[in-house]
């Protein structure tokens, strides 16, 4: 027993050493691997590749976002410059008609075209309101929002953006559902009743909506003429928090395109607001040219966080959702369709009314707040006063037709890349009563328009005929998020038939010409 345990303690002992080369040995081998190990990249290249067009696309988002941005800023200052250069010379061709008519005669069976019709409506809506503006005094309601505090301020000016959105996106339908009622063929006279009641309806509209802009006008004023610039501060962080409510949800082409479109208009409007500013400002100055280069870096640090904003929530966007950058592209043309579309002969709508449509930007109230800030803050007088409005009139009317050219040319050339042209030829599809309301419309939060909005979008000089898809077989076809210009919920909800021979999508695909309401919510949360 005593001999065994001893030959065991030597065995052990003599092991020792060896053991403690192997572990060292080990050690060496470990350190030597780790310094020295490599990475077999080229087995999954597929994946690495990949990872790399996503860095790519990142990279390219901005310069592809400004350009879509840079074009769409000049198309709505092409509807904004119309109202007021070339509406007035409309509207006073449409009296002028008006007047003549009991020494002409009646050449047809309308006393005015329905584009003059409409051109008097948009007029004296302009005039009305104009009138009631003067009622509103800007400096109370400077003073009365100067005495809040910093953090009632910041929750107003969210109030006012949301109630802006909300403004946008149900003000066009009243203004549509005027301009049809007064040009829709009428068998009785006293159908034209119904014109005062939405005529009145329009005209609460445009002046609530430009009371609503200049609170917000006045907000940003008081920030911008705050000592500590803290609700400056405050307001322009309001911007990054907007990338933390659309960054992380799902996003499809569509809805993409109509965050695009409201940031267009979000980035314009953010423009003529700043633009009062710097004029009640330079009012309050006397025109003192050196105060204008105080206001030059705050202005400039508004605008560099907008672009910031909008830059990181679309690359993020597009990153998490995997769509290319081309689809700018795309969206630019479906916007430059709209431009030659209006541009044809046979367009049933004006061209600032589709913008208003598809951007939401409605330029009636914006215009409205615009001329009262100037002629409250300039006064005319004299004939050498009158000379220069003549003279800036003419020089405004002169970049709207130029940069109507300019716009027109550019919308031509992005058609023809798109190969878009031939859907300049083809008929607008009729619509179909029933069958405009689904589940998708329940299911997120838009204007509340209903079917008839959708009737409307249908019925649009951009809207193209879209085909059903039929599926001969009995399965259920599987949904392509990435499918360029279909909508998420209508893709997934299917009619099933009772004899279960075919099944029918409950909602045909909509193509981004279709795409012409603004809606709030365009996304949807998954």
């Amino acid at each position: 027993m005593i001999v065994t345990i001893n030959l065991h303690c030597s065995s052990y002992i003599s092991a020792a050493p060896l053991y403690k080369e192997r572990l060292n040995l080990s050690l060496v081998r470990f350190i030597s691997a780790e310094l020295t190990r490599g990475y077999f990249l080229e087995h999954n290249e597929a994946k690495y590749t990949e990872r790399r067009e996503r860095v790519y696309t990142c990279l390219r988002i901005p310069r592809e976002l400004e350009k879509l941005m840079f074009f769409g800023f000049f198309l709505c200052l092409d509807a904004f410059l119309y109202v007021f250069t070339l509406l007035p010379l409309r509207v006073l061709l449409a009296l002028i008609r008006l007047l003549t008519l009991p020494c002409c005669g009646l050449s047809g069976s309308r006393l005015l075209q329905p584009a003059q019709v409409c051109d008097i409506l948009k007029g004296f809506i302009m005039i009305i309101c104009y009138s009631m503006m003067h009622y509103v005094d800007y400096s109370m309601m400077y003073h009365l929002i100067r005495g809040q505090s910093v953090i009632k301020l910041y929750i107003i000016y969210n109030m006012l953006e949301v109630a802006d959105r909300l403004f946008s996106s149900f003000g066009q339908d009243i203004l549509d559902a005027l301009y049809w009622t007064a040009t829709e063929p009428k068998e009785k006279k006293r159908a034209h009743i119904g014109v005062i009641p939405h005529f009145f309806m329009a005209v609460l509209y445009v002046f609530l909506h430009a009371i609503l802009i200049m609170v917000q006008a006045t907000t940003l004023n008081v920030a911008f003429n705050s000592h500590n610039k803290s609700l400056l501060t405050i307001m322009m962080s309001n911007n990054f928090v907007e990338i933390k409510g659309s960054v992380f949800k799902k996003f499809e082409k569509n809805n993409l395109f109509q965050m695009s479109n409201s940031d267009i208009k979000e980035r314009f409007t953010n423009y003529v607001l700043l633009l009062i500013v710097c004029l009640r400002n330079m009012e309050q100055f006397s025109w003192n040219p050196d105060h204008l280069w105080v206001l030059f870096p705050d202005v400039c640090m508004v605008i560099a966080s907008e672009i910031a904003v909008d830059v990181v929530k679309h690359a993020f966007i597009t990153k998490f959702n995997d769509i290319t950058a081309d689809v700018y592209s795309e969206y630019r043309a479906s916007l430059a369709f709209d431009l030659v579309s209006s541009r044809q002969k046979n367009a049933y709508t004006d061209y600032s009314d589709s913008v208003s449509r598809r951007m939401g930007f409605i330029p009636l109230p914006l215009a409205l707040l615009l001329i009262r800030v100037v002629t409250s803050s300039v006064k005319v007088q004299g004939s050498l006063s009158c000379v220069c409005v003549l003279l800036f009139y003419l020089g405004m009317t002169t970049l709207k037709v130029l940069n109507s050219i300019v716009l027109l040319g550019r919308s031509c050339l992005y058609v023809k890349e798109a190969n878009m042209e031939e859907k300049l030829f083809q008929s607008p599809p009729t619509a179909t009563p029933g069958r405009a309301s689904s589940k998708s419309n329940r299911s997120r939060f838009t204007a509340p328009s209903g079917d008839a909005a959708d009737e409307a979008s249908s019925t649009s000089i951009t809207s193209q005929p879209v085909h059903r898809v039929e599926n001969p077989a009995p399965t259920l076809p599987t949904s392509n998020s990435d499918q360029f210009l279909t909508t998420p919920d209508e893709t997934e909800e299917k009619d099933i038939t009772q004899d279960g021979s075919e099944l029918k999508h409950r909602a045909p695909k909509k193509d981004l010409l279709e795409i012409d309401r603004f809606t709030i919510c365009g996304n949807r949360i998954d």
